[in-house]
Protein backbone atom coordinates (compact mmCIF):
# COMPACT_ATOMS: atom_id res chain seq x y z
CA UNK A 1 0.00 0.00 0.00
CA UNK A 2 0.89 3.57 -0.92
CA UNK A 3 2.00 5.41 1.87
CA UNK A 4 -0.14 8.31 3.41
CA UNK A 5 1.07 10.96 5.29
CA UNK A 6 -1.99 12.84 6.46
CA UNK A 7 -3.95 9.63 7.63
CA UNK A 8 -5.64 9.88 10.80
CA UNK A 9 -7.82 6.60 12.59
CA UNK A 10 -11.46 6.96 11.38
CA UNK A 11 -12.90 5.22 14.35
CA UNK A 12 -39.52 2.04 29.16
CA UNK A 13 -42.11 0.78 29.05
CA UNK A 14 -44.81 3.19 30.03
CA UNK A 15 -47.71 1.66 32.01
CA UNK A 16 -51.03 2.44 30.28
CA UNK A 17 -53.75 3.53 32.89
CA UNK A 18 -57.62 3.49 32.94
CA UNK A 19 -60.48 3.37 34.67
CA UNK A 20 -63.90 2.62 34.09
CA UNK A 21 -67.33 3.90 35.64
CA UNK A 22 -70.59 2.39 35.91
CA UNK A 23 -73.50 5.00 36.70
CA UNK A 24 -76.43 3.75 38.76
CA UNK A 25 -80.09 4.96 37.86
CA UNK A 26 -83.16 6.04 40.03
CA UNK A 27 -86.53 3.70 39.99
CA UNK A 28 -89.73 4.88 40.56
CA UNK A 29 -91.60 2.80 43.48
CA UNK A 30 -95.41 3.46 42.30
CA UNK A 31 -96.77 0.00 42.03
CA UNK A 32 -95.01 -3.62 42.59
CA UNK A 33 -96.51 -5.10 40.28
CA UNK A 34 -96.50 -2.36 37.50
CA UNK A 35 -92.87 -1.45 38.07
CA UNK A 36 -91.40 -4.92 39.08
CA UNK A 37 -93.30 -7.85 37.51
CA UNK A 38 -94.01 -6.87 33.98
CA UNK A 39 -90.67 -5.35 33.32
CA UNK A 40 -89.23 -7.83 34.68
CA UNK A 41 -91.16 -10.98 32.50
CA UNK A 42 -91.14 -8.51 29.43
CA UNK A 43 -86.81 -8.40 30.04
CA UNK A 44 -86.75 -12.15 30.41
CA UNK A 45 -89.00 -12.52 26.78
CA UNK A 46 -86.34 -10.15 25.17
CA UNK A 47 -83.47 -11.19 26.33
CA UNK A 48 -84.76 -14.98 24.81
CA UNK A 49 -85.24 -13.36 21.47
CA UNK A 50 -81.95 -11.77 21.11
CA UNK A 51 -79.59 -14.07 22.15
CA UNK A 52 -81.87 -16.80 20.38
CA UNK A 53 -81.24 -14.50 17.31
CA UNK A 54 -77.69 -14.17 17.92
CA UNK A 55 -76.42 -17.73 18.00
CA UNK A 56 -78.86 -18.68 14.75
CA UNK A 57 -76.02 -16.09 13.23
CA UNK A 58 -72.96 -18.22 12.50
CA UNK A 59 -70.52 -14.42 12.13
CA UNK A 60 -72.02 -13.35 15.56
CA UNK A 61 -72.38 -16.47 17.68
CA UNK A 62 -68.51 -16.92 16.62
CA UNK A 63 -67.60 -13.47 17.85
CA UNK A 64 -69.43 -14.41 21.40
CA UNK A 65 -68.09 -17.99 22.18
CA UNK A 66 -65.80 -18.70 19.13
CA UNK A 67 -65.41 -21.20 16.47
CA UNK A 68 -65.70 -24.61 18.29
CA UNK A 69 -62.02 -25.28 16.89
CA UNK A 70 -60.38 -22.15 17.63
CA UNK A 71 -58.42 -21.54 20.49
CA UNK A 72 -58.50 -17.49 22.28
CA UNK A 73 -54.32 -18.29 22.13
CA UNK A 74 -53.14 -19.62 18.85
CA UNK A 75 -49.71 -21.94 18.38
CA UNK A 76 -47.97 -22.69 15.56
CA UNK A 77 -46.16 -25.56 13.95
CA UNK A 78 -43.03 -25.52 12.17
CA UNK A 79 -43.73 -23.53 9.22
CA UNK A 80 -46.75 -21.28 10.36
CA UNK A 81 -48.18 -18.64 12.56
CA UNK A 82 -52.04 -18.29 13.44
CA UNK A 83 -53.20 -15.83 15.25
CA UNK A 84 -57.07 -15.23 16.38
CA UNK A 85 -56.63 -11.88 17.94
CA UNK A 86 -55.96 -12.69 21.64
CA UNK A 87 -52.60 -13.79 22.00
CA UNK A 88 -49.97 -15.21 19.34
CA UNK A 89 -47.46 -17.81 20.16
CA UNK A 90 -44.34 -18.31 18.45
CA UNK A 91 -42.65 -21.17 17.77
CA UNK A 92 -38.89 -21.17 18.20
CA UNK A 93 -38.22 -24.91 16.57
CA UNK A 94 -37.77 -23.68 13.30
CA UNK A 95 -35.00 -21.13 14.25
CA UNK A 96 -33.47 -23.76 16.80
CA UNK A 97 -33.17 -26.73 14.30
CA UNK A 98 -31.49 -23.73 12.03
CA UNK A 99 -28.93 -23.42 14.76
CA UNK A 100 -27.99 -26.96 15.01
CA UNK A 101 -27.57 -27.94 11.39
CA UNK A 102 -25.18 -24.78 10.63
CA UNK A 103 -23.16 -25.90 14.11
CA UNK A 104 -23.24 -29.44 13.09
CA UNK A 105 -21.89 -28.48 9.56
CA UNK A 106 -19.13 -26.40 10.12
CA UNK A 107 -17.77 -27.46 13.53
CA UNK A 108 -15.65 -29.61 12.07
CA UNK A 109 -14.56 -27.43 10.02
CA UNK A 110 -13.17 -24.88 12.82
CA UNK A 111 -9.92 -25.62 14.84
CA UNK A 112 -8.24 -24.41 17.54
CA UNK A 113 -4.96 -22.27 17.37
CA UNK A 114 -2.32 -21.85 20.08
CA UNK A 115 0.77 -19.75 19.31
CA UNK A 116 4.46 -19.72 21.48
CA UNK A 117 6.44 -16.10 21.38
CA UNK A 118 9.18 -14.96 23.47
CA UNK A 119 9.08 -11.99 25.33
CA UNK A 120 12.85 -10.28 25.56
CA UNK A 121 12.83 -7.97 28.53
CA UNK A 122 15.06 -4.99 29.56
CA UNK A 123 14.20 -3.51 33.22
CA UNK A 124 14.58 0.10 34.15
CA UNK A 125 18.31 -0.89 35.87
CA UNK A 126 19.29 -2.59 31.78
CA UNK A 127 19.31 -6.27 33.16
CA UNK A 128 17.35 -8.62 30.33
CA UNK A 129 15.64 -11.93 30.37
CA UNK A 130 13.33 -13.70 28.51
CA UNK A 131 9.79 -15.55 28.87
CA UNK A 132 7.32 -17.39 26.92
CA UNK A 133 4.23 -16.31 26.68
CA UNK A 134 1.10 -18.07 24.61
CA UNK A 135 -1.97 -16.89 22.96
CA UNK A 136 -4.74 -18.78 20.93
CA UNK A 137 -7.31 -17.64 18.42
CA UNK A 138 -9.53 -19.69 15.99
CA UNK A 139 -9.07 -21.05 12.03
CA UNK A 140 -11.24 -22.40 9.37
CA UNK A 141 -9.76 -25.52 6.77
CA UNK A 142 -9.94 -24.52 3.64
CA UNK A 143 -8.14 -28.04 2.37
CA UNK A 144 -8.84 -31.47 3.01
CA UNK A 145 -4.84 -31.78 3.25
CA UNK A 146 -4.11 -28.97 6.14
CA UNK A 147 -4.37 -25.65 4.94
CA UNK A 148 -6.19 -23.20 7.74
CA UNK A 149 -7.22 -19.71 7.11
CA UNK A 150 -6.78 -17.62 10.46
CA UNK A 151 -6.28 -13.77 11.02
CA UNK A 152 -2.70 -12.07 10.91
CA UNK A 153 -2.72 -11.04 14.23
CA UNK A 154 -3.37 -14.50 15.60
CA UNK A 155 0.07 -15.80 14.23
CA UNK A 156 2.43 -12.66 14.42
CA UNK A 157 2.92 -10.09 16.74
CA UNK A 158 2.73 -6.29 16.04
CA UNK A 159 5.74 -3.39 16.80
CA UNK A 160 2.64 -2.13 18.41
CA UNK A 161 2.60 -4.74 21.23
CA UNK A 162 6.88 -4.04 21.83
CA UNK A 163 7.89 -1.01 23.79
CA UNK A 164 11.66 -0.13 24.98
CA UNK A 165 11.37 -2.59 27.52
CA UNK A 166 10.03 -5.68 26.20
CA UNK A 167 9.96 -7.04 22.42
CA UNK A 168 7.86 -9.75 21.67
CA UNK A 169 8.99 -12.43 18.35
CA UNK A 170 7.74 -13.91 16.04
CA UNK A 171 5.55 -16.67 16.81
CA UNK A 172 8.32 -19.88 18.03
CA UNK A 173 5.65 -22.84 18.07
CA UNK A 174 2.34 -23.13 16.51
CA UNK A 175 -0.26 -25.92 17.37
CA UNK A 176 -3.89 -26.69 16.12
CA UNK A 177 -6.93 -28.76 17.75
CA UNK A 178 -8.97 -30.29 15.43
CA UNK A 179 -12.91 -30.74 16.77
CA UNK A 180 -13.38 -33.59 18.52
CA UNK A 181 -9.66 -34.69 18.35
CA UNK A 182 -7.22 -34.69 21.56
CA UNK A 183 -4.46 -34.52 19.48
CA UNK A 184 -2.29 -31.19 18.84
CA UNK A 185 -0.77 -31.02 15.54
CA UNK A 186 1.93 -28.40 14.89
CA UNK A 187 1.17 -26.16 12.44
CA UNK A 188 3.72 -24.28 9.50
CA UNK A 189 2.97 -20.74 9.08
CA UNK A 190 2.83 -20.55 5.29
CA UNK A 191 1.99 -16.82 4.01
CA UNK A 192 1.13 -13.85 6.30
CA UNK A 193 -0.59 -10.58 5.01
CA UNK A 194 -0.43 -7.54 7.31
CA UNK A 195 -2.34 -5.90 4.89
CA UNK A 196 -5.47 -7.39 4.87
CA UNK A 197 -4.66 -9.50 8.67
CA UNK A 198 -5.20 -12.96 6.68
CA UNK A 199 -2.61 -15.63 6.86
CA UNK A 200 -2.49 -19.54 6.12
CA UNK A 201 -0.74 -21.80 8.06
CA UNK A 202 -0.33 -26.21 7.44
CA UNK A 203 -0.58 -28.86 9.36
CA UNK A 204 0.17 -32.47 7.94
CA UNK A 205 -3.26 -34.40 8.32
CA UNK A 206 -5.13 -35.52 5.55
CA UNK A 207 -8.92 -36.29 5.31
CA UNK A 208 -9.98 -33.01 6.54
CA UNK A 209 -13.32 -31.35 6.89
CA UNK A 210 -12.93 -27.99 4.49
CA UNK A 211 -15.52 -25.41 4.91
CA UNK A 212 -18.11 -24.50 2.60
CA UNK A 213 -17.88 -20.79 1.17
CA UNK A 214 -21.09 -19.00 0.81
CA UNK A 215 -21.16 -15.69 -1.60
CA UNK A 216 -20.72 -13.17 0.81
CA UNK A 217 -21.71 -10.63 -2.12
CA UNK A 218 -25.05 -12.06 -1.06
CA UNK A 219 -25.50 -11.18 2.96
CA UNK A 220 -28.57 -9.21 3.60
CA UNK A 221 -29.07 -7.47 6.61
CA UNK A 222 -31.12 -9.36 9.65
CA UNK A 223 -29.95 -12.60 8.57
CA UNK A 224 -29.39 -15.45 10.56
CA UNK A 225 -25.90 -15.52 11.50
CA UNK A 226 -23.20 -17.60 13.54
CA UNK A 227 -19.87 -17.26 14.93
CA UNK A 228 -17.62 -20.14 15.57
CA UNK A 229 -14.75 -20.35 17.65
CA UNK A 230 -12.43 -20.63 20.61
CA UNK A 231 -13.24 -17.68 22.80
CA UNK A 232 -11.27 -17.94 25.85
CA UNK A 233 -9.88 -21.22 25.27
CA UNK A 234 -13.48 -22.51 25.17
CA UNK A 235 -13.29 -24.87 22.24
CA UNK A 236 -15.81 -25.19 19.91
CA UNK A 237 -18.00 -22.50 20.89
CA UNK A 238 -20.90 -21.22 19.16
CA UNK A 239 -23.12 -17.82 19.01
CA UNK A 240 -25.57 -16.63 17.19
CA UNK A 241 -27.51 -13.12 15.87
CA UNK A 242 -27.85 -11.73 12.85
CA UNK A 243 -26.35 -9.43 10.39
CA UNK A 244 -26.25 -5.89 11.39
CA UNK A 245 -24.50 -4.84 8.35
CA UNK A 246 -22.74 -4.99 5.55
CA UNK A 247 -19.86 -3.36 3.63
CA UNK A 248 -18.76 -1.07 6.87
CA UNK A 249 -15.28 0.51 7.23
CA UNK A 250 -13.62 -0.23 10.20
CA UNK A 251 -10.48 1.25 10.91
CA UNK A 252 -8.47 -0.21 13.80
CA UNK A 253 -6.28 1.01 16.35
CA UNK A 254 -3.11 0.41 13.80
CA UNK A 255 -4.73 2.86 11.19
CA UNK A 256 -5.31 0.05 8.83
CA UNK A 257 -9.08 0.33 7.11
CA UNK A 258 -11.31 -2.54 6.81
CA UNK A 259 -14.44 -3.20 4.73
CA UNK A 260 -16.62 -5.16 6.89
CA UNK A 261 -19.50 -7.46 7.68
CA UNK A 262 -20.95 -6.56 10.90
CA UNK A 263 -22.77 -8.94 13.43
CA UNK A 264 -24.41 -8.90 16.94
CA UNK A 265 -23.30 -12.49 17.69
CA UNK A 266 -20.66 -12.14 20.49
CA UNK A 267 -17.19 -12.57 19.81
CA UNK A 268 -14.50 -11.87 22.22
CA UNK A 269 -10.64 -12.91 22.27
CA UNK A 270 -9.84 -16.18 20.76
CA UNK A 271 -12.81 -16.06 18.10
CA UNK A 272 -10.15 -14.41 15.80
CA UNK A 273 -9.57 -16.17 12.69
CA UNK A 274 -12.84 -18.33 13.53
CA UNK A 275 -15.63 -18.37 11.24
CA UNK A 276 -19.07 -15.76 10.80
CA UNK A 277 -21.64 -18.68 8.88
CA UNK A 278 -25.27 -18.19 7.48
CA UNK A 279 -28.07 -20.28 8.38
CA UNK A 280 -26.77 -22.93 5.73
CA UNK A 281 -23.20 -23.54 7.77
CA UNK A 282 -21.45 -21.38 4.80
CA UNK A 283 -18.50 -19.40 5.41
CA UNK A 284 -19.67 -15.82 5.25
CA UNK A 285 -16.45 -14.05 6.96
CA UNK A 286 -13.85 -14.35 9.04
CA UNK A 287 -14.48 -12.70 12.78
CA UNK A 288 -11.54 -10.40 12.95
CA UNK A 289 -12.57 -7.17 15.46
CA UNK A 290 -15.18 -6.30 17.70
CA UNK A 291 -16.03 -2.82 19.33
CA UNK A 292 -15.21 -3.31 23.57
CA UNK A 293 -16.39 -0.37 26.14
CA UNK A 294 -18.50 1.13 28.22
CA UNK A 295 -21.67 0.78 26.87
CA UNK A 296 -20.76 -1.26 24.11
CA UNK A 297 -22.46 -4.51 23.43
CA UNK A 298 -23.50 -6.79 20.33
CA UNK A 299 -21.15 -4.99 17.93
CA UNK A 300 -18.48 -7.61 16.31
CA UNK A 301 -16.67 -7.41 12.32
CA UNK A 302 -16.40 -10.33 9.93
CA UNK A 303 -13.88 -10.18 7.22
CA UNK A 304 -16.26 -10.84 3.85
CA UNK A 305 -15.00 -14.32 2.77
CA UNK A 306 -15.23 -13.30 -0.83
CA UNK A 307 -12.17 -10.71 -0.40
CA UNK A 308 -10.07 -13.56 0.69
CA UNK A 309 -9.71 -15.78 -2.00
CA UNK A 310 -7.63 -14.12 -3.89
CA UNK A 311 -4.78 -13.55 -1.25
CA UNK A 312 -5.13 -16.80 0.59
CA UNK A 313 -4.12 -18.38 -2.94
CA UNK A 314 -1.72 -15.97 -2.81
CA UNK A 315 -0.41 -17.11 -0.06
CA UNK A 316 -0.66 -20.70 -0.57
CA UNK A 317 1.80 -19.78 -3.54
CA UNK A 318 4.02 -17.02 -3.29
CA UNK A 319 4.02 -17.07 0.87
CA UNK A 320 2.91 -13.53 0.41
CA UNK A 321 0.28 -10.95 -1.63
CA UNK A 322 1.79 -9.89 -4.81
CA UNK A 323 0.16 -6.13 -5.31
CA UNK A 324 1.01 -3.87 -7.58
CA UNK A 325 3.07 -0.60 -6.78
CA UNK A 326 3.00 3.23 -8.27
CA UNK A 327 6.32 4.05 -5.55
CA UNK A 328 5.18 7.56 -3.47
CA UNK A 329 3.97 8.87 -0.68
CA UNK A 330 1.43 11.59 -0.47
CA UNK A 331 -0.70 13.81 1.43
CA UNK A 332 -4.78 14.08 1.42
CA UNK A 333 -5.47 17.46 -0.16
CA UNK A 334 -8.80 18.88 0.89
CA UNK A 335 -10.76 22.01 -0.04
CA UNK A 336 -9.28 24.05 2.64
CA UNK A 337 -5.62 22.70 2.62
CA UNK A 338 -5.56 23.18 -0.87
CA UNK A 339 -6.69 26.67 -1.07
CA UNK A 340 -3.82 27.29 2.11
CA UNK A 341 -1.04 26.49 -0.32
CA UNK A 342 -2.64 27.26 -3.72
CA UNK A 343 -2.82 24.13 -4.54
CA UNK A 344 -5.95 21.92 -6.60
CA UNK A 345 -8.18 18.89 -4.60
CA UNK A 346 -6.47 15.68 -4.84
CA UNK A 347 -3.12 13.16 -3.79
CA UNK A 348 -0.36 15.90 -3.42
CA UNK A 349 2.97 13.91 -4.03
CA UNK A 350 5.26 14.11 -1.34
CA UNK A 351 8.13 11.69 -2.18
CA UNK A 352 8.67 9.42 -5.36
CA UNK A 353 10.70 6.26 -4.69
CA UNK A 354 14.01 5.84 -6.61
CA UNK A 355 13.59 3.22 -9.72
CA UNK A 356 10.01 3.19 -8.52
CA UNK A 357 7.36 3.03 -11.51
CA UNK A 358 6.50 6.39 -10.61
CA UNK A 359 9.89 7.57 -11.33
CA UNK A 360 9.71 5.48 -14.37
CA UNK A 361 6.95 7.59 -15.28
CA UNK A 362 7.68 10.59 -14.65
CA UNK A 363 5.81 11.57 -11.31
CA UNK A 364 7.69 14.66 -9.23
CA UNK A 365 7.75 15.64 -5.70
CA UNK A 366 5.22 18.58 -5.99
CA UNK A 367 2.25 16.92 -8.15
CA UNK A 368 -0.76 16.76 -7.73
CA UNK A 369 -2.37 13.53 -8.79
CA UNK A 370 -6.32 14.56 -9.64
CA UNK A 371 -7.51 11.54 -11.66
CA UNK A 372 -6.11 7.47 -12.12
CA UNK A 373 -7.99 5.79 -14.96
CA UNK A 374 -10.06 8.96 -15.29
CA UNK A 375 -11.86 8.88 -12.17
CA UNK A 376 -11.36 11.63 -9.91
CA UNK A 377 -9.76 11.28 -6.82
CA UNK A 378 -9.10 13.22 -3.59
CA UNK A 379 -7.30 11.02 -1.12
CA UNK A 380 -4.93 8.21 -1.38
CA UNK A 381 -7.39 5.59 0.06
CA UNK A 382 -9.10 6.21 -3.41
CA UNK A 383 -5.81 6.13 -5.92
CA UNK A 384 -5.21 2.64 -3.59
CA UNK A 385 -8.66 1.51 -4.30
CA UNK A 386 -8.30 2.03 -8.23
CA UNK A 387 -4.25 0.74 -7.89
CA UNK A 388 -5.10 -2.44 -6.54
CA UNK A 389 -8.06 -3.11 -9.02
CA UNK A 390 -4.40 -3.66 -11.80
CA UNK A 391 -2.16 -6.59 -11.81
CA UNK A 392 0.87 -6.11 -11.83
CA UNK A 393 2.88 -4.80 -15.33
CA UNK A 394 -0.68 -2.92 -15.67
CA UNK A 395 -0.75 0.55 -17.28
CA UNK A 396 -2.49 3.37 -14.98
CA UNK A 397 -3.09 6.78 -16.80
CA UNK A 398 -2.82 9.43 -14.28
CA UNK A 399 -3.64 13.36 -14.44
CA UNK A 400 -1.75 15.93 -12.40
CA UNK A 401 -1.66 19.00 -11.90
CA UNK A 402 1.82 20.53 -12.08
CA UNK A 403 2.59 24.44 -11.32
CA UNK A 404 -0.79 24.85 -12.45
CA UNK A 405 -0.45 23.25 -15.40
CA UNK A 406 -2.55 20.09 -16.10
CA UNK A 407 -0.83 16.89 -17.33
CA UNK A 408 -1.44 13.37 -18.32
CA UNK A 409 1.08 10.47 -16.88
CA UNK A 410 0.74 6.46 -17.82
CA UNK A 411 2.61 4.09 -15.15
CA UNK A 412 3.27 0.52 -15.60
CA UNK A 413 2.73 -0.57 -12.26
CA UNK A 414 6.01 -2.51 -10.64
CA UNK A 415 5.37 -5.01 -7.81
CA UNK A 416 5.23 -3.84 -4.36
CA UNK A 417 8.39 -4.35 -2.35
Amino acid sequence: MEENENKEAKFKAVPVTGSTSYNKTSRNKSGFGKSVVVPFISGVVGCSVVIGTCFGIPSIRTKIIGDANTSPISTTNNTSTESTGYVTQTSLSNYSDTAVYAANKVLPSIVGINIEYTINTTSFFGRSGSSTATASGSGIIISEDGYILTNNHVVSSSSSESSSYYQISEATKVTVSLFNDETEYEATIVGQDEQTDLAVIKIEKTGLTKAEFADSDDVKVGEFAMAVGNPVNMTSTVTTGIISAVNREITDSDGKTYKCIQTDAAINSGNSGGALVNSEGNVIGINTLKLSGTGIEGIGFAIPINSTTDVTSQLIQYSKVRRPYIGISGIDLDENTAQKYNLVVGVYVKAVEDFSSAEKGGLKAGDVIIEADGKSIKTMDELNEIKNSHQIGDELKLKINRDGNEKEITLTLGEQP
